[in-house]
This record gives C-alpha cells, structure tokens and sequence, in this order.
C-alpha cells in the first residue's frame, strides 16, 4: 500500500540522460533506456522473436497461442490485447480521435492518420526494387510485388478460386453470398464493390475523370481511357 501511494506522492526524480525523460521508479527508467541502446531482453521460445518490454512479449506469445481473452461486449469479437480491443470499440462508438490539421479528415486510429498524411506530403517511401514503382503503405508494397511473382496466397474456400491480396478475396466471397453492402443513394442499385458504386455515380453526375493528352477526350472509366489511347497507338503506326 504504502509503495503505491508513492505514485501518486513521488516527484519523477529518475532522469534519462539521453533524452531527459523522467520517471517515478528506477526500474521503469531502467525499461525505458532499452529505446536508446536497442536492447530487446525478452525472447519467445517459439520464434525467437526479441522484445523490449515483457508486457509486450505476453501479448506477441498468444499468437502462436491463438489465445484472444479481450471480447467486445457488443459484437463479442475478441483480441490478443486490449489496446487492439480499444481501437476496434470505435467501430461501434464511431470515435475517431485523430485529425489531419491538413484538412480536417478524421481517423479512429493514429497509424491511419500518419498513412493519410502521406496524401499531402507526397511521400511514398516504399519502392518496388522490380518495377521502381512505389506506395504509401507496406502492405500495398508487399501486394503489388505479388504481380511480379505470381503469388496469390488467398484462396475462396468455395470455388478455390485464389487472390493476391486478402481484400480482393471478400469482395469475390459476396458473389457466393450474394451480399451487395454499397448502395446507390440516386437509384439504390446495389454493388458488391465500392469501386463499382464510384463508377455507377458517374452516371448520374456526368463525372468523367479520366482525360487522353492526345486529344483532350474524357472517360468515366480508366479502363475506356486506355482502350481509346491503344486507337491512337494503332493509327500512328
């Protein structure tokens, strides 16, 4: 008892002397020196992955575990860790505490913002080393690089009809189910897709985005775009 109260009494009188940092207890000082000398105590017997903290491994050590004892009361998903639990609860809350100070778009979680970011800075540090192509996200990295290997790691447990990435193996999944979740707000014509609702809403806003350099022509459609850039191709040669 008298150890805790010395959190709520106890000035921060233990001081990182790298970053000046202080703490009420020598050994979360001792924790958190680890970010400057990159040391990683703590190791799982499975994978051998190091950590630096042992809250940290505890919640790494259930994925080979597959233990998830965090349940959202309202939808009983469950998670490995509570944090992942938090995020997910915004779902439900519709909290979305972080904003972009570019314009005002807000997100539930920080990492999503920091990928948004990127829509305004430019930066797309992650190059494909086949192509040079780059993306914003690791994730899309790793997809893309699936076009030069072949690799479609995600398979229809219906028709073993495989994918590249996991996003285009739902959207297949809703044509075994038959779900169509994005609506048309005009005609309430339903789709499978976001994409394809886009597309669909051109019809009623006369949108046509996509414009040729040869001869200032528009299109609704990318795909009609580069239908008509192969008819200049072919006329010029």
């Amino acid at each position: 008892m008298k150890q805790h109260q010395g959190i709520h009494t106890v000035e921060r009188t233990y001081r990182c002397v790298v970053c000046n940092r202080t703490f009420k207890q020598p050994r979360y000082l001792k924790v958190h020196q680890h970010v400057h000398t990159g040391k990683r105590p703590h190791s799982c017997y499975v994978c051998n992955r190091t950590f630096k903290q042992l809250r940290y491994l505890k919640v790494h050590q259930h994925v080979h575990t597959g233990k998830r004892p965090h349940s959202c009361d309202m939808c009983n998903k469950t998670f490995r860790d509570t944090s992942s639990l938090k995020i997910h609860q915004r779902v439900h809350t519709g909290e979305r505490p972080y904003r972009c100070d570019v314009c005002n778009k807000t997100f539930s979680h920080r990492c999503i913002l920091k990928v948004h970011q990127r829509v305004h800075t430019g930066e797309r540090q992650y190059g494909c080393d086949v192509c040079n192509k780059t993306f914003r996200q690791l994730g899309n990295l790793k997809a893309h690089q699936r076009v030069h290997t072949g690799e479609r790691p995600y398979g229809c447990d219906v028709c073993n009809k495989t994918f590249s990435d996991r996003g285009s193996l739902k959207i297949h999944l809703r044509v075994h189910t038959g779900e169509r979740p994005y609506s048309c707000d005009v005609c309430n014509k339903a789709f499978s897709d976001r994409r394809n609702l886009k597309v669909h809403q051109q019809m009623h806003t006369g949108e046509r985005p996509y414009c040729c350099d040869s001869c200032s022509k528009t299109f609704s459609r990318k795909l009609y775009l580069n239908k008509h850039i192969l008819f200049h191709c072919n006329q010029q040669s």
